[in-house]
């Protein structure tokens, strides 16, 4: 099973001029926006592309608030909150757990960076899951986007998660007719417990 990613973005141009030895964390302010594209493996010859316009609404010490919204879509915004280094922190077995951060400041040509975790039922189809994501800063590159052409860091990320499957049953029936009547008949197979999938992440930021 895979669950492939990749997502091209610009976000707020970084104050580091081009080819500086390092970016440092940017300032966001309300009314700040920006665009991401993504693409999804949704099967082994199928891709669906979104994209999606984020918000600053509210910029704190600690937090961005922001809303997100899917160009093209009549669905009102979602509201989210990251750390100011735009990671995402939400609840994984009753402890605030950073589950993705795309960005180190300050940023370097090399730096890598890791983010890791497991989570106990993540959903009803999984008993557990673990999810390993490694950062690394390639370089730079020029990006053309509708705003114009920017020279920008590079940061990919690879990785890879396991989840183990969790209980369930399938239930069938049918029904069957003859001399006596009408019956139906109930068929219950139990999924493999225990067994293991897994996928993959791939993802590039600029």
């Amino acid at each position: 099973m895979m669950r492939t990613f990749f997502a091209g973005a610009v976000a707020i141009a970084f104050s580091a001029t081009a080819f500086a030895q390092t970016a440092e964390q940017p300032r966001v302010k309300t009314g700040d926006t920006w665009v991401y594209q993504l693409t999804t493996e949704k099967a082994p010859n199928g891709w669906v592309q979104t994209r999606n316009e984020f918000t600053v609404e509210r910029a704190t010490s600690s937090a961005i608030y922001l809303s997100v919204k899917q160009l093209g879509s009549t669905q009102p915004a979602n509201e989210i909150f990251m750390g100011l280094d735009w990671s995402l922190v939400r609840n994984v077995n009753g402890k605030e757990t950073i589950v993705n951060r795309p960005f180190a400041f300050p940023l370097t040509v090399g730096k890598t960076w890791e983010v890791g975790f497991e989570e106990q039922q993540p959903n009803r189809e999984f008993k557990s899951e673990q999810r390993h994501r490694k950062y690394t800063v390639l370089g730079y590159e020029t990006v053309e986007v509708p705003a114009g052409k920017f020279t920008a860091l590079k940061v990919e990320s690879e990785g890879q998660w396991v989840a183990e499957l969790a209980p369930a049953q399938n239930v069938m029936q049918s029904a069957q007719s003859g001399r006596n009547g009408t019956s139906l008949v109930t068929q219950v197979q139990n999924a493999q417990a225990g067994a293991k999938v897994m996928g993959r992440y791939y993802s590039v930021i600029w």
